[in-house]
């Protein structure tokens, strides 16, 4: 591994962690990346980054990724983490504060959470983040904590809900942590904040709280946002409404999943407000005010495809495989070959294209209650979607999957992300034939224990009627376009 590289980036295939990477790269610094999946953060990158294979929870794989390192920044969350996380976050910080210690990393940049000062109790989530802010700060490596509230910008999970929200419900039910006042910042004064922390002076260890020009509540950004877009909203105030009844209402309007969206909501329950204003000294940044914020966002938004999205971090995916040895029985699977006439590229293209907007070709109202159930017992559900209508690569989100291998024209493999008893996997492989083309699409299935196998068996006659519609209808399209003369793209 090349030693050129002076910065070292975790979280680079996270929302905050993804609009960083590239804007260090756009000022031609030598950053290194820490990855699990090295294969979700190819495709990302610029020729002269550096993607290091590496893992929080082994510190033993992070001394390479350290080597010759000056600034480190830290921007690892488990918003999609279940269970244990607060554990999994904080061994992860111990790990990363003993390595950088030991590889003579000079700074630590770490991106946390604003919490109130004096509220009696806040959420495991926010607490999970200050507790590694304490971990970085006292790990003998001079470190700068940021601590910010809401981000606003195309594709963060915050904007994502407030756009949801204002576009899709004339009506709105607004409990009352839509009323607690935030101090929102856009994406673009975060960035700035981060990439001035690599060089600013400090003398040990600091913490800095950071926010944008004003203070105000999700319904504040909500009726803005309804404002910009011209759209009439009427507001109904309820006085009270659980975290978990108020997650699943946005897991079913919005594509923030339940999980994500109680955590989302345990974290603004709060006010989060700016008390320290050292910032502003510190730094020569000047944020700018929601309004413009919002105009910013949603001129990004308006483009095609947003830079980098929530759903597409690895963390807001379920959590991950308990610790430990898993038994799982005898692989199932079910396997199903098609002949197309179209040649394998046009016999890829509906392939690529599945999923979000455009659906699964078949038994869309059964994929839907599938999503549904998913979320009612904490899972993800469908409502991510998919980051672009035709691209995808390995680490992108899609519905309830997540993209393990994309190779056009040849294959995609799905991971499920949904609640399962076990995993599973989609695969979709085309190959040429003399007259056109084979599709060949398989579903696996490693069950866990008698419940596993009695799931795969319980829904086996739906599986059978769901995956023969779909192939046959990939098919369909594949030979129409091919009726119709399309071009193959080789895109």
């Amino acid at each position: 591994m090349s030693a050129s590289p002076s910065i070292l980036l975790t979280g680079a295939t996270g929302y905050v962690g993804g609009r960083l990477l590239r804007a260090l790269e756009a000022e031609g610094l030598p950053v290194r990346c820490l990855a699990r999946r090295p294969e979700a953060l190819a495709r990302r990158t610029a020729p002269t980054t550096e993607v290091a294979l590496g893992d929080l929870h082994d510190e033993a794989s992070l001394a390479p990724a350290l080597q010759g390192i000056e600034v480190a920044y830290y921007l690892v969350h488990s918003m999609g983490d279940a269970g244990s996380f607060q554990e999994r976050e904080r061994r992860a910080a111990e790990n990363f504060a003993r390595a950088a210690r030991a590889a003579g990393v000079q700074r630590i940049v770490y991106l946390g959470g604003l919490a109130p000062r004096h509220a009696r109790a806040i959420s495991p989530h926010l607490r999970s983040r200050l507790e590694t802010g304490r971990i970085l700060r006292e790990s003998g490596v001079p470190t700068i904590e940021l601590r910010s509230s809401i981000v606003i910008g195309s594709g963060s999970a915050s904007f994502e809900l407030v756009r949801s929200l204002v576009e899709k419900l004339p009506l709105m039910v607004t409990p009352r942590w839509t009323r607690t006042l935030a101090q929102p910042i856009a994406i673009e004064d975060l960035l700035a904040y981060l990439l001035a922390a690599r060089t600013l002076p400090i003398a040990g260890s600091v913490c800095y709280e950071i926010g944008g020009a004003e203070r105000v509540s999700y319904l504040g950004l909500m009726l803005e946002y309804a404002r910009q877009r011209g759209l009439r909203r009427w507001i109904l105030p309820v006085p009270f409404l659980s975290p978990w009844i108020s997650s699943l209402w946005l897991g079913l309007v919005t594509p923030l999943y339940a999980r994500v969206g109680r955590k989302l909501i345990d974290s603004v329950r709060h006010e989060t407000t700016v008390q320290d204003e050292s910032a502003r000294v510190a730094f020569a940044v000047r944020p700018r005010g929601v309004r413009e914020a919002i105009a910013r966002a949603l001129r990004n938004e308006d483009s095609e495809i947003a830079a980098t999205r929530w759903s597409d971090a690895l963390s807001s995916g379920t959590e991950p495989r308990r610790e430990g040895p898993v038994r799982y029985a005898r692989r199932c699977v079910d396997s199903r070959v098609r002949e197309v006439a179209a040649p394998v590229e046009l016999a890829f293209e509906p392939i690529r294209c599945i999923g979000g907007a455009e659906g699964w070709y078949f038994a869309n109202t059964l994929w839907r209650l599938r999503g549904f159930l998913d979320l009612l017992v904490g899972g993800v559900g469908m409502r991510r979607g998919r980051r672009h209508p035709r691209d995808l690569g390995p680490g992108d989100a899609l519905d309830f999957w997540r993209v393990d291998a994309f190779e056009p024209p040849r294959t995609l493999r799905l991971a499920a992300e949904m609640k399962l008893p076990g995993r599973a996997w989609l695969v979709f492989e085309v190959e040429p034939t003399a007259n056109g083309s084979r599709v060949r699409q398989t579903a696996l299935f490693d069950p866990v224990g008698l419940g596993g196998r009695l799931y795969w068996y319980a829904l086996l006659p739906m599986h059978l009627l769901i995956f023969a519609g779909m192939l046959r209808a990939i098919a369909r399209r594949a030979e129409r376009a091919a009726a119709e003369g399309q071009r193959p793209s080789l895109a």
